[in-house]
């Protein structure tokens, strides 16, 4: 093994994460992801919804295996991206979520090459938009779109998921809830529908009136609140954005269904509410004994990792909800994911670049089991 493979790829992950990749402003890094695969001499493309493509080709015995890491992070674009190095470990805005995930793929091309030189197939490696928040899974799903069957496996890489093997998608609804009134003068006006107000009644309402369940675990939650005009005024309008998360897809119908009828009885003379749907994360899983599932934790247990196996929200939803054979694995391990504080530990890295590697060389093997 090439030793300089792991800080090869830490080094290229802190270039990724220098370049701002706000959900729907991922133009610069993929442009820039796109460079690089054409400096490693591989076909490439960016299609239409800004994924960015590349084929590190087989002989031609087998179905490809599609390898995606999501290039988008939860920052905006003035978030201060520092680095701060550590003997031990990174410390940067969105340097595991998700930038070390997507320099991983060039960790798969430079390990392959000097390991294998060709695998039975080809490996088609995407570094894909719109997996984060309101991104709604926009990118995975022109992937799956464009390949649909006709693969070996999906494989998604996550930066700091390293022993974690998920496959089993957590199903998601988001909506967006306005409130409109008349307004008027806080004085003036006093009695008159607030929206901020109506809105307040209606969240303690979703969160107290309906019963959560523990298991399927289940949940609600109002991330995200705005309105108003100013302190004296009595606002006629106001909104916030509702996140609703379970483990089983009924329960979470349900739940939604119980959202919806709470929010239509709460207009009335004089006020509006409306609920959009602005985020739908479809749910579905592979069992725990799928060929796909064990060859990760075959993977994980060759280089002395115990397997966790997990429900979790990520890219791999998309083909899990359409019965398609998809894990996702990390690189390493860190915290404070979606915090300014974010960090990964440097040393596993070595592991997880050969538990990537190992995946995708078993997962030629998959497709007529």
């Amino acid at each position: 093994m090439n030793n300089r493979f792991p800080e090869k790829v830490l080094d290229l992950a802190i270039q990724i994460q220098q370049i701002p990749a706000p959900t729907f402003n991922e133009q610069s890094r993929a442009a820039f992801v796109h460079q690089r695969f054409q400096l490693e001499g591989l076909q490439t493309e960016i299609d239409e919804v800004g994924n960015v493509y590349a084929c590190l080709p087989g002989r031609g015995e087998a179905s490809p295996v599609v390898v995606v890491a999501h290039m988008d992070t939860v920052f905006p674009e003035t978030v201060d991206l520092t680095v701060t190095r550590y003997p031990d470990r990174i410390c940067a805005p969105g340097i595991g979520d998700n930038s070390l995930g997507v320099a991983g793929l060039f960790g798969l091309i430079w390990r392959t090459r000097q390991n294998h030189g060709e695998f039975p197939g080809d490996i088609w490696l995407v570094a894909d938009v719109c997996e984060e928040g309101l991104g709604d899974l926009h990118g995975m799903r022109a992937v799956v779109g464009r390949f649909m069957e006709n693969i070996s496996a999906y494989i998604i890489v996550e930066g700091m998921a390293l022993g974690q093997i998920y496959h089993r998608g957590l199903g998601i609804r988001r909506y967006r809830v306005q409130a409109q009134t008349p307004g008027g003068h806080s004085w003036t006006d006093y009695g008159s529908p607030s929206a901020i107000h109506e809105l307040a009644a209606l969240i303690h309402r979703l969160t107290t009136d309906i019963k959560i369940p523990a298991n399927p675990r289940t949940s609600i939650n109002v991330g995200v609140i705005s309105g108003g005009v100013s302190v004296n005024t009595i606002a006629n309008s106001a909104q916030f954005e509702l996140d609703i998360r379970s483990e089983q897809q009924k329960t979470l119908d349900d739940l939604v269904s119980q959202v919806l009828d709470i929010i239509k009885a709460a207009n009335r003379q004089n006020v509006t509410i409306t609920a959009e749907l602005i985020g739908s994360r479809p749910s579905g899983e592979l069992p725990r004994n799928h060929p796909l599932v064990q060859a990760a934790a075959d993977a994980l247990q060759n280089q002395g990792v115990t397997p966790q196996f997990h429900f979790s929200s990520t890219d791999a939803n998309i083909p899990l909800s359409l019965g398609l054979p998809a894990v996702g694995v990390g690189i390493t391990h860190g915290a404070g994911a979606h915090t300014p504080g974010e960090y990964i530990w440097t040393a596993p890295v070595a592991q997880g670049l050969e538990i990537l590697e190992d995946l995708v060389k078993q997962a030629f093997t998959l497709k007529n089991q």
